[in-house]
């Protein structure tokens, strides 16, 4: 029997699948420049994570779409829960998850999470959750709102990408540093740290196909443990 998305089920049809792995998409709700939409590392877990779910068989949770944004103070429409709370919320959903799924794959596209993630996970796997976390690596990109993620909104039908022309902003290792002890404004007010100008759909799709690819070797990681 094919099930409908995960929101729309009953816990009866849940519970007759008691074998399935849970992909949580994490997110953010902070400044990607001014040409992506506030919510693009959202987009890009939930992307990301459905392209898996077409790829092997699993469950995909909603997206949780606040995190650890406090670097991108001072910017307008900021909502972030801090690194703390990311990391409470992260636990209570894994030890939920524990009594429904065999095992968990957390996609965060925002990497400001990752101190809280990688604390969640140590607690959760000491408790006895099986859990991996995927996060959006790319050796060829920039570090926020730049080639990478400006690339893979372009592969969306509505990217909502605004046609502007947008500096590059492009820092040296101890700027960057700097970026976590002062936050992105001090070093770019644009809220850019790449090249976005260099992105292309070309180059969104080898990514969007490279991560999925990464999560569904994660889901099946789980799925091949007794």
């Amino acid at each position: 029997m094919t099930l409908p998305p995960l929101p729309y089920r009953t816990w009866v049809e849940q519970a007759e699948r008691p074998d399935r792995i849970l992909v949580i998409p994490l997110g953010s709700f902070e400044q990607h420049g001014p040409h992506l939409p506030m919510a693009t590392d959202t987009i890009i877990a939930t992307t990301v994570a459905n392209d898996a779910a077409l790829a092997v068989e699993c469950d995909v949770a909603p997206a949780l779409p606040f995190g650890a944004s406090g670097e991108h103070q001072g910017f307008a429409g900021l909502l972030s829960i801090g690194t703390s709370v990311t990391h409470d919320v992260i636990i209570e959903l894994l030890r939920s998850a524990r009594f429904t799924w065999k095992g968990v794959v957390l996609v965060s596209g925002h990497g400001g999470n990752v101190h809280a993630l990688q604390d969640a996970l140590a607690l959760a796997r000491f408790e006895g959750s099986t859990v991996h976390l995927w996060l959006p690596r790319d050796p060829n990109g920039d570090a926020h709102a730049g080639k990478s993620e400006t690339s893979f909104m372009m592969t969306l039908p509505d990217n909502y990408i605004r046609p502007i022309e947008v500096p590059a902003v492009e820092l040296e290792s101890t700027e960057l540093a700097q970026v976590w002890r002062e936050g992105i404004m001090g070093v770019s007010p644009s809220g850019v740290l790449g090249t976005p100008g260099a992105a292309t759909a070309e180059y969104g799709w080898e990514l969007r196909r490279r991560w999925c690819s990464e999560i569904v070797e994660l889901i099946q990681s789980i799925q091949g443990e007794s």
